[in-house]
């Protein structure tokens, strides 16, 4: 078991290095670069807002593994822009290496279902696929084009790209998505985009994570890690170690948790485990910000997304027992790569991680928390 988990977990800390492959999109705010990491997220939250408008043959849980593994193979060779030439064939070439690479760090037994999504996303080989593919499409799209004020070049490339490149099948498989861009590009449409127009303000909403600081650091330590890149990393986390989870613990319900989580950040703000935050202040900041912020949903998503939400919040169920452990997981294994990060910076000890981490850690993935408390305790 310790051979396995420690390959698990240096995949993992692998997958770190995606939060440092920039895009060409911006954030909404126009502040900087978009990276391949939160890209990543924020597609999963695509899927799960646009959920009801798939077909009804598409796994949206399925749809949401693709979305998170699916830019991976960047962190080799990097993110290439759709309106600049490239030796596509090459590219494709070069990707496959980097996924049977990456993925091969994974258990035997793990690596070919994570190399065989990977493919079947590429190929738009199911449905699954191809609604992914739609979505990967429209993101950078309404990226563009629901920002505050669009950058000029940016919004051309927008119309070039829903003429004649990459989007224009947009106009057949996503029909929605299609005619709501061209109506924000000011062109007439007789289509009634209503649907998509308020499933995309919580999406625009949503941005904004990107920008929450958290404590935590990069593996690199490079930077602070914010809630959105976290919140993917900490999605992947549940999905590679399932098998130490309860044979209770259903992973895709864990995702969509995780996936939600920290959400509220955007108005409650980031609040460290180990700072000195009020956790009743904390608490009544974060159940306001829920409600505005699933608020901005149809009443049957708002309805779905808090009751989630506060199923993780409360902790009870084997589902969102095991997406606390994995919650307090992430940081730590960071922490051991770059130096303590903020267990330094917040002069923690061994005892605070023990009842901090160890045990929600312990409750919902115990076998990790033996393989990751004697390393904690080398340094504390």
């Amino acid at each position: 078991m310790t051979e396995r988990l420690s390959a698990q977990i240096a995949f993992l800390k692998e997958a770190d290095k995606l939060k440092r492959v920039d895009r060409a999109n911006l954030l909404l705010d126009l502040s900087r670069p978009e990276n391949a990491a939160e890209h990543c997220w924020h597609l999963a939250l695509y899927a799960l807002v646009f959920a009801p408008l798939a077909d009804s043959d598409v796994s949206i849980a399925q749809v949401i593994r693709m979305l998170l593994l699916h830019d991976l193979v960047e962190i080799e060779v990097g993110d290439h822009p759709i309106h600049e030439d490239h030796d596509w064939i090459a590219i494709a070439a070069a990707e496959e290496r980097a996924a049977e690479r990456l993925f091969g760090m994974l258990p035997a037994d793990q690596a070919p279902e994570f190399l065989d999504l990977w493919r079947a996303f590429e190929a738009k080989a199911c449905p699954d696929a191809r609604f992914a593919k739609q979505l990967d499409r429209c993101q950078p799209i309404f990226q563009v084009l629901c920002a505050g004020n669009p950058v000029p070049e940016h919004v051309q490339i927008v119309r070039d790209n829903l003429s004649t490149g990459r989007a224009a099948p947009l106009r057949e498989d996503f029909p929605q998505a299609y005619h709501h861009a061209l109506a924000l590009l000011g062109e007439e449409t007789h289509q009634d985009t209503q649907d998509v127009a308020q499933r995309l303000t919580f999406l625009c909403e949503a941005d904004r994570l990107k920008s929450v600081t958290r404590a935590s650091r990069l593996i690199d330590n490079s930077r602070r890690e914010n809630s959105a890149e976290h919140s993917w990393h900490a999605m992947l986390y549940a999905w590679v170690l399932s098998d130490h989870a309860t044979p209770a613990v259903q992973i895709d319900r864990v995702l969509a948790m995780l996936l939600l989580h920290d959400i509220v950040e955007i108005d409650a703000g980031d609040a460290p485990i180990h700072g000195q935050s009020d956790p009743a202040l904390m608490a009544a900041k974060e159940d306001a910000a829920a409600r505005r912020l699933f608020g901005l949903l149809s009443p049957v998503q708002f309805h779905e997304f808090n009751t989630l939400w506060r199923e993780f919040e409360a902790a009870e169920t084997a589902d969102s027992v095991f997406a606390k452990a994995i919650d307090r997981l992430h940081p730590p294994i960071a922490n051991l790569e770059n130096g303590g990060g903020s267990w330094v910076d917040y002069s923690v000890t061994l005892e605070q991680m023990d009842q901090r981490v160890g045990v929600p850690v312990n409750k919902g993935a115990p076998e990790v928390w033996a393989w990751l408390r004697p390393q904690i305790s080398s340094v504390l």
